[in-house]
């Protein structure tokens, strides 16, 4: 009896340690990393790192506003390249990256919550440019600039359009001004930002060749419960006019 006794113990404190576990899996902090892509996400000093309250955004914003309502525990981080953010959510679990275009061959690769905003890609040229265009074909007679690592720059390569990729998409507003390169692609709004920033304007836009949307993308590893109470929350601000608010506050 007494041995039977030990035995319903036992096998309840094993259950109560593997409900413990699950529990925590689920509410166990996640590890949020960014990029400089103004006016989605930035360092409040303009620098290549940074940390919580010293970044700002829409999707900042936006991203900090849902994690409040989902009472899901977060850190966050700005960093540099876009290339190690990405591999970074990619590979540990517990992480995610945002703002990240969903493309088909990312689908699959991540968890995602959104949409949190919109990112037209564009083709800009100088002002006075006689550059005309009519398709994405047109333009693989000229000098393309883009951001390595960025679903632009990798669509257009895919392509065989072999853009002249940077490690700052900013820097392209230059080259683009100096003869360097004869275009730019960019997303809309954060090219047109980017450039007013380094004191470039009057670009105009030659080509809008595709529309992308924006999201949060998870760790394959999250919780499926935790991207859920994500999703909700985002959706109900977008109910509330809470994005849109967001939104106005930097555009």
């Amino acid at each position: 009896m007494f041995k039977r006794i030990l035995l319903v113990l036992a096998s309840a404190s094993l259950l109560l340690i593997s409900s413990a576990r699950a529990a925590d899996s689920s509410t166990k902090e996640l590890v949020l990393l960014t990029e400089n892509f103004p006016p989605y996400n930035m360092a409040k000093n303009g620098k290549n790192f940074a940390q919580d309250e010293n970044i700002n955004g829409i999707a900042v914003d936006i991203v900090r506003e849902m994690f409040k309502r989902a009472n899901v525990t977060y850190s966050l981080t700005l960093r540099f390249p876009w290339e190690r953010v990405y591999k970074l959510a990619l590979e540990n679990p517990g992480y995610g990256a945002f703002v990240m275009a969903r493309l088909p061959d990312r689908e699959r690769l991540f968890k995602w919550v959104g949409p949190i905003g919109p990112d037209d890609w564009i083709m800009l040229a100088k002002a006075d440019s006689k550059i005309s265009l009519e398709t994405l074909e047109d333009a693989r007679k000229y000098r393309i600039g883009a951001y390595k690592g960025d679903a632009i720059a990798e669509t257009l390569a895919k392509q065989g359009l072999k853009p002249i990729v940077v490690l700052r998409d900013q820097d392209n507003a230059k080259k683009l001004v100096s003869g360097q390169i004869d275009l730019w692609a960019t997303g809309d709004p954060a090219g047109r930002y980017l450039a007013r920033q380094d004191g470039v304007n009057g670009l105009k836009t030659v080509l809008r060749f595709n529309s992308a949307v924006l999201y949060l993308a998870l760790n394959k590893d999250v919780p499926q419960a935790t991207v859920a109470k994500l999703q909700a929350a985002l959706d109900q601000m977008r109910k509330d006019g809470v994005v849109d608010e967001i939104m106005g506050r930097y555009l």
